[in-house]
């Protein structure tokens, strides 16, 4: 359908003017439009993906100077009064009818500039989402008494920092000379093990700083946040820094957001949201440990950290550094194409500072322990533990789950433990003290287990927990303090004396002096996820443990219940995860899962995805994965709710994303009632 040609206001149809005592009612109540550009393009809140686009609106005589692009305004649309932004003026419009004025204007601050603008709109395009979506992961909600506070002193551009630390990797003074000299760069960071990865990075954004541009630094968790952000502070000033993430007030965020907007800070180091922090001029983005989960939104149109900053650094002609101890598929991906240089340290370098890593199960440790292959806990590991606590520091121990007992099994063969009346799965009561077990779906107990495979009565663990691991460690050794840091308690550090750290992957606090060694439980119930990403994902988890660790030159010790045989524990030996993300790129091209390829989900009830399916126009190169069923199934084998995956090359993935968005807003339009989920590049994926 062709678009009408503009038409000046002054063409448009005027309404008959109105004589006698009725015209001059009529002219006293009437608003009249602006003198210049008096249309207001405005994009209203309305989470509808057909009415994604911006509607155009009068701006009436009293709210000219108000009325300014990029603030808050309210408008009536459908017949209510709802909340939108003002993105532009024109003099034009392509509206055939009359135009309604703005109701009001509810901030003349300028809070979504051009630059933020145009970039929450390709993040919409990326993942097939709506603009106003993106808007609201973008801006945080006003605050009006913050917004009435004096606009907070600019900070001074501090000295250029000392950039020593980064002549440990060959390709480092080279990165660091181009954000000197203004040039831009793209590198992939692999950081040495017990390496001050806030220090480095901090000199990073000072460097920019120093030239008057701004940085964006984001990272998983508020634990992490807290340490970038001070080592920041150290070389830049306190005023020169400003962190954002979810715990602050509404009240604190919007203050430290507006610092930003206002060109008052030049570094910003955040959570998942920061990724959007509206910085003066930014010169250089990172991100750290981009593999994390919690780098990715789970709102619509859930975007991920990693791609957001690559679209960011692309459009502002920016650096960009993915960071972290291990290295993605993705940032492998980046590496390949030539968009991105890796840092890496030399060999040398890297043997003197890294840990001693040991798999459980070695020839040498079955010849002297034949349990040592099926032990959870053996020789070898507690023989690094008691070396580690005589050597007068922590050790870690890292437990896959959190809580006391999270499954149960047959003590005979490890079939796992079903429930006799619904084949539910059984655990301990209250958490896992001793008691009859019950099942988790129905509740009845089962006094009398037999297993239904081997006809055993015994029971076990499948994978003890994180309280469960601490009270067994407790017993083994005696008198030495033993804490544990999940997800109730999470401990930022712990001091450089004996004691036994049981965490869980994530939570690990860092010990003063590191640790003198670290115990990596459980492998096999990392590795034996149903998860694309379950090894890039366990040795992540690992490294990150690992170079909490001392060097092996000072008795560090790493212990890793795992097969030596299997690629991720390789790595880890070796400490080379650009050698396993060179073989996760190579098996997702063979297999065609991302990043090798984009790819669409979409999951709803079994008659909505059909019909979605039926509806939307996929690109030629498309190829259409199940449905499959999602979830449990009744007892005719039928799902509630099923998927479909949807594959494309990486060149076609803008037109994979369109069609998602255009089935969407055509569903939207019908107002149907079975909702489907739509998302674009999926973390999960078996």
């Amino acid at each position: 359908m062709s678009r009408p040609e503009t038409t000046p206001l002054w063409e448009l149809p005027q309404p008959k003017p109105a004589k006698g005592k009725r015209a001059a009612a009529s002219r006293k109540g009437r608003r009249e439009p602006a003198e210049t550009a008096p249309v207001a393009r405005v994009i209203v809140d309305v989470p509808l993906a057909h009415l994604d686009r911006t509607f155009d609106y009068h701006v009436p005589k009293e709210l000219d100077e108000a009325a300014v692009p990029g603030c808050r305004v309210r408008v009536r649309f459908a017949g209510q009064l709802v909340d939108g932004f003002l993105l532009e003026r024109g003099d034009t419009t392509e509206h055939q009818g009359r135009l309604a004025f703005l109701e009001r204007v509810t901030s003349s601050e300028r809070v979504l500039p051009p630059e933020l603008a145009a970039l929450c709109r390709s993040v919409a395009e990326r993942y097939g989402g709506t603009l106003i979506d993106v808007l609201r992961l973008a801006l945080p909600p006003r605050h009006a008494k913050v917004e009435a506070e004096p606009p907070r002193e600019p900070a001074p551009a501090p000295e250029p920092p000392d950039v020593a630390g980064w002549r440990r990797y060959p390709w480092g003074p080279g990165f660091t000379g181009a954000l000197s000299a203004g040039r831009v760069g793209h590198a992939v960071w692999q950081a040495l093990p017990g390496e001050d990865w806030p220090a480095r990075l901090a000199e990073l954004a000072a460097t920019v700083a120093a030239r008057g541009r701004g940085a964006v630094l984001v990272v998983p968790d508020h634990r992490d946040v807290a340490r970038l952000r001070a080592a920041c502070a150290a070389l830049a000033g306190e005023d020169a820094v400003v962190a954002l993430s979810a715990d602050l007030g509404p009240a604190e965020r919007y203050r430290r957001w507006l610092a930003v907007l206002r060109g008052a800070v030049r570094i910003v180091v955040g959570t998942r949201a920061a990724m959007f922090a509206p910085v003066t001029d930014p010169g250089l983005f990172v991100v750290w440990d981009d593999g994390d989960d919690l780098h990715a939104d789970p709102h619509m149109p859930y975007p991920q950290v990693r791609d957001v900053l690559i679209l960011r650094a692309h459009a502002s002609r920016a650096s960009f550094l993915a960071a972290g101890y291990a290295r993605t598929a993705e940032a492998q991906l980046l590496v390949e194409s030539g968009w991105a240089h890796p840092i890496v340290a030399a060999r040398e370098e890297l043997r003197a500072c890294a840990p001693r890593v040991t798999p459980t199960g070695e020839d040498f440790d079955v010849a002297r322990d034949e349990a040592a292959r099926a032990a959870r806990l053996p020789a070898v590991a507690f023989e690094a533990a008691r070396a580690g606590l005589a050597a007068g520091a922590p050790v870690l121990v890292q437990v896959p789950r959190r809580g006391y007992v999270p499954g149960l099994a047959c003590g005979h063969c490890r079939s796992p433990a079903r429930c006799r009346r619904c084949a539910g799965p059984l655990m301990l009561p209250g958490g896992g003290e001793a008691g009859t077990p019950r099942c988790r779906w129905c509740g009845v107990a089962d006094a009398s287990f037999r297993c239904a495979t081997c006809g055993s009565g015994r029971l076990r663990a499948v994978v003890v927990g994180a309280k469960r691991t601490a009270e067994e460690l407790g017993r083994a050794f005696p008198g030495v303090p033993v804490r544990t840091s999940g997800a109730g308690e999470v401990l930022p550090e712990v001091p450089g004396e004996p004691s036994l750290v049981v965490a869980t992957p994530g939570a690990e606090p860092v010990a003063e002096g590191g640790y003198g060694a670290a115990l990596l439980l459980d492998g096999w119930a990392l590795l034996g996820r149903q998860d694309l990403r379950a090894a890039e994902e366990t040795l992540r988890r690992w490294m990150t443990a690992a170079a909490l660790v001392r060097s092996a030159r000072e008795g560090g010790r790493v212990v890793v219940g795992a097969d030596a045989g299997i690629a991720p524990v390789q790595a880890l030996v070796r400490w080379d995860p650009g050698w396993h993300a060179e073989l996760e790129l190579a098996e997702r091209k063979e297999l065609g899962f991302p990043p090798a390829v984009r790819m669409a989900s979409f999951e709803g009830t079994p008659e909505a995805v059909a019909a979605l399916l039926d509806e939307i126009t996929l690109p030629e190169q498309a190829e259409v994965l199940g449905p499959v069923p999602v979830g449990e199934v009744d007892e005719d084998g039928r799902a509630e709710r099923e998927r479909a995956l949807v594959r494309v090359p990486r060149a076609h993935g803008r037109g994979l994303a369109a069609a998602a968005h255009a089935v969407n807003a055509l569903r939207n339009a019908r107002k149907e009632a079975d909702p489907v989920r739509i998302q674009l590049d999926p973390l999960t994926l078996i």
